[in-house]
């Protein structure tokens, strides 16, 4: 039977093993934009559960679950993200009340989750997630009919899903010919078989991915050296200083250590024949430098008060923590009607807000927020109507949690996919309808606009029946690729030129934070000369990261 802490150190063991491999996971996206983030919001994800349970102690297994569950409605990020925390939430829903679990608990609550999960999706595809985790439950069943050891049947939830993931290229053709798995279903596996490490061997993954090397400064030197006593402040003053020998100064150094030794702590002292390098903490640093003095002259001398550093950063931690917790201040929901969008760059995020949005969440193509970023957004919005625009098709679903998660406001998520269309829906809105009449007609506006956009292949790759370079600039046409070219002028010039048709009577280019003025103004200027005078075009700055630029075509 597993407990809960058994099954607290599994979620977390979970969370780490995704952790350690998601950027294998975002190599498996097959389009070769760079928008290979399944890892990513897989990670992150199941990272909000681990932080939550990190410091639980004796829960039982239903309230370890329950609180797992939570947290990764919350921390959902993307589309894998909030399925994700679907076949956990229906999971927690399944153990409810329990003290322990065992293997067929274990199954047949998974099960629930696959069922809410399936649930959700309007569309439910077979190659994906979906079938990694619906084979996982099934062969999970069939294993708890022979035996309920929970080793004996998480074990067969974890077999299955392997081969469930072998065969999602089976399923879905373009993972065939792209030569890969399916991402999100990958992910699944090395969330489960983290899991696994605890439940069989009682070993729990470790988080040891590292984050990149610093750059030591020579006044971290000393710190770095006597680290391993500074969580303790026994002595008040950091003492540092630099003393430069006495060329008759016969005294060795290892004295001047002996000495410090007995005013303080921390002591390093490090030479070589022109200088002394000292750290000591002491309450008496006049003592240390007078000593210092009878080795040679003082070159640089620094002296802190660590109690009080240590205060004002205690006191600067909790205020990183609340803003952390709640970037945005709730508000009480006083009007009719207010607009969240999810944008990223600066220009996007004041086109929005010049256009009645309240609060703009950050966040787009490759950095996904949470269903706890637009949620603190939403709160925030002084609103009894909160309508959200993500504007991206990968955040449509994390922003539909939101909406079981509020009680004093109604929620309404437009689902724009792009950021052309939640643009033409602002400028839909009309102040004299009623909510319901601005929803429908503010989607009905996105009917009519196209977007194109200009990027870079992420990954040499294959796709569409052509092969493509990493760096190669590529041009999309609702999502469809249609150009691989080599200049982000050329390609938006040319890209732009093809979504024009006779219905056609404007054009905005907005264009991001790697294109320079004079580039954006060449792009202008040749899709002025090469389309009709009828048609308006207008360029805009959005400052917006990964595209280089988005077409808007009306």
């Amino acid at each position: 039977m597993i407990n809960g802490n058994g099954l607290k150190n599994a979620m977390i063991s979970g969370a780490n093993n995704i952790l350690k491999h998601k950027t294998s996971v975002d190599e498996l996206n097959i389009f070769p934009v760079p928008d290979g983030d399944t890892g990513t919001n897989m990670s992150m994800t199941m990272g909000s559960a681990a932080r939550e349970l990190e410091n639980r102690q004796n829960d039982k297994a239903g309230e370890v679950a329950h609180i797992a569950a939570s947290a990764l409605l919350r921390g959902a990020r993307g589309n894998s993200g909030v399925i994700l925390s679907l076949l956990f939430r229906g999971f927690s829903k399944g153990i409810e009340g329990m003290d322990e679990v065992g293997g067929a608990d274990l199954a047949s609550a998974l099960g629930v989750g696959v069922e809410s999960a399936y649930k959700a999706v309007m569309k439910p595809t077979e190659g994906t997630i979906l079938t990694v985790s619906r084979v996982a439950y099934e062969k999970g069943m069939a294993a708890a009919e022979i035996d309920d050891d929970a080793v004996y049947v998480w074990s067969a939830i974890c077999k299955g899903a392997a081969e469930a993931l072998e065969e999602t290229p089976e399923l879905l053709p373009v993972l065939k010919k792209a030569g890969v798995v399916d991402a999100g279903g990958k992910g699944l596996c090395y969330i489960f078989d983290g899991m696994l490490s605890v439940f069989k061997d009682n070993i729990m993954i470790a988080n040891d991915v590292e984050s990149p090397a610093e750059k030591t400064s020579e006044s971290e030197f000393f710190r770095n050296a006597a680290a391993e006593f500074d969580q303790i402040i026994n002595f008040t003053y950091c003492t540092e200083f630099i003393v430069g020998r006495d060329e008759e100064c016969e005294k060795d150094p290892q004295e001047l250590r002996t000495f410090l030794e007995t005013i303080g702590d921390c002591v390093v002292v490090v030479d070589d024949e022109e200088i002394i390098k000292v750290h000591v903490h002491t309450e008496n640093p006049g003592d240390a430098l007078q000593e210092a003095l009878t080795f040679g002259s003082l070159l640089t001398v620094k002296i802190e008060n660590m109690k009080e550093q240590h205060r004002k950063a205690a006191e600067a931690n909790e205020e990183a923590k609340a803003k952390a917790a709640s970037p945005l201040a709730p508000a009480d929901p006083v009007e009719e009607i207010g607009f969240v969008a999810v944008a990223a760059g600066d220009g996007l995020k004041t086109l929005f807000t010049d256009l009645g949005c309240t609060h703009v969440v950050s966040g787009g193509q490759t950095m996904n927020p949470s269903t706890n970023d637009i949620l603190a957004a939403v709160l925030a919005t002084p609103a009894k109507t909160v309508l959200i625009l993500p504007n991206n098709k990968n955040i449509i679903m994390a922003a539909e949690q939101t909406i079981p998660l509020v009680s004093d406001r109604k929620v309404i998520v437009l689902p724009t996919r792009t950021i052309p269309q939640g643009l033409s829906a602002m400028l839909a809105y009309d102040p004299d309808a009623s909510v319901e009449e601005n929803a429908i007609g503010m989607m009905e506006a996105t009917n009519g606009v196209s977007t194109g956009s200009v990027t870079f292949a992420a990954r040499d790759s294959e796709f569409g029946g052509h092969k493509i370079k990493a760096g190669d600039i590529l041009g999309l046409n609702n999502g469809k690729m249609e150009l691989i070219e080599k200049d982000i002028v050329h390609t938006c010039s040319k890209l732009t030129r093809s979504m024009v048709n006779r219905s056609t009577s404007f054009i905005t280019l907005i264009y991001g934070a790697d294109v320079t003025e004079e580039q954006a103004n060449d792009a202008y200027n040749r899709i002025k000369s090469k389309i009709g005078g009828d048609i308006e075009v207008t360029l805009v700055n959005g400052g917006q990261p990964v595209y280089y630029f988005i077409i808007s075509v009306e």
